[in-house]
């Protein structure tokens, strides 16, 4: 009988000790998790934070002297992460001898302005894919994204609003993340030129995430 007994305390002194050997691990990683998502809106926040004092304080703000004088903050939707995407671009290989290498915009007063085709982005937003075309500005490796969703002319700026991301090599990686959304100038000030989203980037679905319309 103390044999018996012993086995069974040695099977659960076994037992205890690998539940405490996998706890830790789950918390490490429950921590992690955590220290990550703290992090991501500690970026978000402070990225709002310096475009309210551009606008603000800056000579090159975009504001009109007027709405300046009485400008507190930017109006932004409450972060949600939801709204945050990592993932790898769909990189175009076009030759710029091809016709496709360009991507012409329209803007605001009705010139054009041009950039190079990136690539695409593709992500899942309530079950249901959705995709992004990825541009590049000719003199910087900064990509662009300009957008319009079906929060446009109701919550947000009618004229849509704009992305910008980095390229995470290796395996051209990136973040987009609608919590940075903003508006173009020229939703303060029309003296501003601004590009106008293409058809191929409007979004059949509510972004409710980002920078709102002003006033």
């Amino acid at each position: 009988m103390n044999f018996h007994y012993k086995i069974v305390e040695m099977l659960l002194a076994a037992s205890v000790a690998t539940v405490f050997a996998v706890l830790p691990s789950l918390a490490t990683d429950r921590s992690r998790t955590e220290v990550e998502q703290s992090e991501v809106i500690k970026e978000i926040k402070n990225f709002r934070e310096e475009r309210d004092d551009f606008f603000k304080n800056h000579q090159r703000s975009p504001l009109k002297w007027g709405d300046k004088l009485k400008f507190h903050r930017l109006s932004y939707y409450p972060i949600d992460l939801k709204y945050r995407f990592i993932g790898k671009i769909e990189r175009y290989t076009l030759d710029i001898r091809d016709p496709q290498y360009y991507a012409t915009f329209m803007t605001n007063k009705g010139t054009k302005k041009r950039y190079v085709r990136y690539g695409q982005f593709k992500f899942i937003l309530n079950g249901k894919e959705y995709r992004l075309q990825i541009y590049k500005s000719i003199l910087s490796d900064t990509l662009f994204i300009p957008f319009k969703d079906k929060t446009n002319g109701k919550e947000t700026y009618s004229g849509g609003r704009y992305l910008d991301a980095e390229i995470m090599l290796p395996g051209y990686e990136t973040v987009i993340d609608f919590n940075m959304a903003y508006n173009p100038s020229c939703a303060y000030n029309e003296k501003f030129t601004c590009v106008i989203p293409p058809e191929e980037n409007i979004l059949n679905i509510e972004i409710q995430a980002g920078e709102k319309k002003f006033r």
